[in-house]
């Protein structure tokens, strides 16, 4: 018996060495945003942003008063932000916004085609100066396929629209020297990060396949390169050699993060490639190498899950239904488009192939294109012009679409579990997948795995001690050793300081049965006292305290921590599973509720009146 405790103890002390975390290491919980527009962004400039350039991004996260740039007003975060990353789009990156003021670096194209460019930038010029510069860009977005095959970008509307300007590399690398200057001006290891960043944006037919692209690496190395955009092509796998073509030429390290999947047409976690090809194990590994993270909720809604998922009664969350293109068409969720489905999905493929393809991490961001990073309800500043003002918030914001200021979301943030604040610290989180995402309060959450955590672990007063000893925390993998029964998880969630109360805990598990069928649960694991299961093991709701008159909530419902040790009871050695926790705060006033509120305009119609707000770990990994 001694033998066989102390072969588990070597077995786990291999894995943790393995792992790169020390599991004596004091950890902290940052918060901040990965995907911030400034006014270098086409879309954010034709969207009448013209004055919150890097500098301000930074200075808003930071702490510091910014005026915004379309209300004009004073604005300042709640919370400062502890680290962030402006990314501007790569495509004609801060070209439209130097050539509204300057056109003097701009190359003679010939007598003919220049004369094209000039009548071009006027009516552009003059659409931006009266307020209507909105409409160049919907005239650029994409229109929806016309063919039915597979491949949209080999549609005949999956073709990037040239904007006929002609050589703007000048343009590009005066601005993208610009970004990078920011970043370095702000960069104050151990007190706040700023990371270099961009936006690859290829949306064939409408297909959002967008990333947000960073690198941990500093001047030196950004400087050698310009952004990589879809307008350089609209496959990933060539973002991805261009990402290791560069890094081998540079010594730059990369992280690409897949967003708004919800919009992705099923292409984003499809079972094949974009173009039709089989998903081979080159292909996951280097997607895996490149992407171990996704951006779960944001400005656009909420990845997570299929709206309608069985056994879900809280799948249909800040659902998004308009598709970034040219004019309005019935959106269709699709397994392809969300998070949850796509690891069940990786688990399948890994089956066959050897390696999952899907098996990432979770944040949240906020796509903001004000450059302010806003993700709190009660003090929503707006991420487009449209629902920055109340009084604004019935226009349509992208395209021909229903898509107004009252569909948008004031998601999200992404939590990193580190030990200090630099960029070496948050770029190995996310390398190891040991970060979550919230739809935009502050809650403090863990969450571990092992097969051996002691009795009443969840009631230490530091689970991490415990956590980071006996197993492995979010984003990691669970290793069977010989004496492996049913694994325990330990979560541990507190509310936002300054938010609501928590109402439940629950754990989302997805396996491949004995067949390679692919399933789904959601348990509910811990709650706020006085409730209890019923015999469909279903959790009453935990009430509702808001005020519809003034926006206000009491914390008289809920609980301020929710701790438990859970082993799942279905557990079955021979099934590949994952598991990932969702924490659901009490409901609160949504962003919606306040601007009615404030137009004094009665019933609400263009959006909920509530939010139950919540976060969501990344998941752990069982493989027998």
């Amino acid at each position: 018996m001694i033998f066989k405790l102390k072969l588990i103890s070597l077995l786990f002390a291999v894995a943790l060495f393995l792992y790169p975390r020390n599991a004596g290491a004091e950890t902290k919980v940052l918060f901040g945003d990965t995907h911030v527009h400034s006014a270098y962004s086409f879309d954010a400039f034709l969207n009448d942003n013209h004055s919150a350039f890097p500098d301000d991004a930074y200075r808003w996260a930071r702490g510091l008063p910014v005026v915004h740039p379309t209300t004009r007003v004073r604005a300042q975060i709640e919370t400062p932000l502890d680290f962030l990353v402006v990314s501007d789009h790569a495509e004609v990156l801060g070209v439209i916004t130097e050539l509204h003021s300057d056109r003097s670096l701009l190359s003679d194209m010939g007598w003919w085609d220049s004369f094209k460019r000039w009548v071009t930038l006027e009516i552009t010029d003059y659409l931006i100066d009266s307020g209507r510069g909105e409409l160049v860009f919907t005239y650029g977005l994409p229109k929806p396929a016309v063919g039915t095959g597979h491949d949209p970008v080999a549609d005949k509307n999956g073709v990037v629209v040239d904007a006929g300007l002609g050589d703007t590399t000048a343009i590009r690398e005066h601005v993208w020297d610009d970004i990078i200057n920011a970043a370095e001006r702000h960069n104050r290891p151990g007190t706040f990060t700023s990371l270099i960043g961009w936006e690859w944006t290829s949306t064939p037919t409408g297909a959002n396949l967008h990333r947000v692209i960073f690198t941990p690496d500093g001047a030196d190395k950004a400087a050698q390169f310009l952004p990589y955009g879809s307008d350089d092509s609209q496959y990933p796998q060539d973002l991805w050699d261009w990402l290791v073509a560069t890094s081998n030429r540079t010594g730059a390290r990369f992280l690409s993060i897949p967003h708004n999947s919800n919009l992705s047409k099923g292409y984003m976690f499809d079972k094949v490639t974009l173009d039709g090809s089989p998903i081979t194990a080159d292909y996951a590994t280097t997607r895996m190498s490149l992407e171990p993270v996704v951006e779960m909720t944001q400005v656009k809604g909420d990845s997570e899950s299929l709206p309608n998922s069985p056994g879900d009664n809280f799948s249909d969350f800040e659902t998004y239904e308009f598709y970034l293109q040219a004019y309005g068409t019935e959106y269709e969720s699709d397994p392809g488009d969300y998070v949850r489905s796509a690891l069940k999905r990786g688990l399948a493929i890994a089956q066959t192939v050897g390696v999952n393809p899907y098996k990432f991490g979770f944040i949240g961001s906020t796509d903001s294109h004000t450059g302010l990073s806003t993700a709190e309800e009660y003090n929503f500043w707006g991420k487009y012009p449209n629902d920055s003002t109340p009084e604004t918030k019935d226009q349509s914001i992208i395209g021909d679409a229903d898509n107004s200021g009252w569909s948008m979301s004031a998601s999200g943030l992404a939590a990193v579990w580190v030990e200090e604040n630099t960029r070496e610290e948050i770029y190995a989180a996310f390398k190891r997948k040991e970060v979550y995402a919230t739809t935009g309060p502050r809650l403090r959450l863990q969450m571990f795995a092992s097969w051996m955590f002691p009795d009443n672990s969840d009631q230490a007063e530091d689970i991490s001690k415990i956590g980071y000893a006996y197993g492995v925390p979010m984003g990691g993998d669970l290793l069977r050793t010989p004496e492996a029964t049913t694994p325990k998880f330990l979560i541990r969630a507190v509310k936002d300081p300054l938010g609501a109360n928590l109402d439940r805990v629950q754990i989302i598990k997805g396996w491949l049965d004995e067949k390679g069928q692919q399933h789904e649960k959601v348990h509910n694991i811990a709650w706020s006292p006085g409730r209890l299961l019923d015999d469909n093991n279903n959790l009453p709701k935990v009430g509702n305290t808001v005020d519809l008159d003034t926006g206000r909530y009491t914390n008289s419902i809920g609980t301020p921590a929710l701790s438990v040790m859970w082993q799942d009871p279905d557990f079955d050695p021979n099934q590949r599973a994952f598991y990932y926790a969702r924490v659901l705060q009490i409901p609160t006033a949504r962003h919606s509720l306040f601007d009615t509120i404030a137009l004094q305009a009665g019933d609400l119609a263009n959006g909920p009146t509530t939010i139950q707000e919540r976060a969501y770990t990344s998941p752990i990994w069982y493989t027998p």
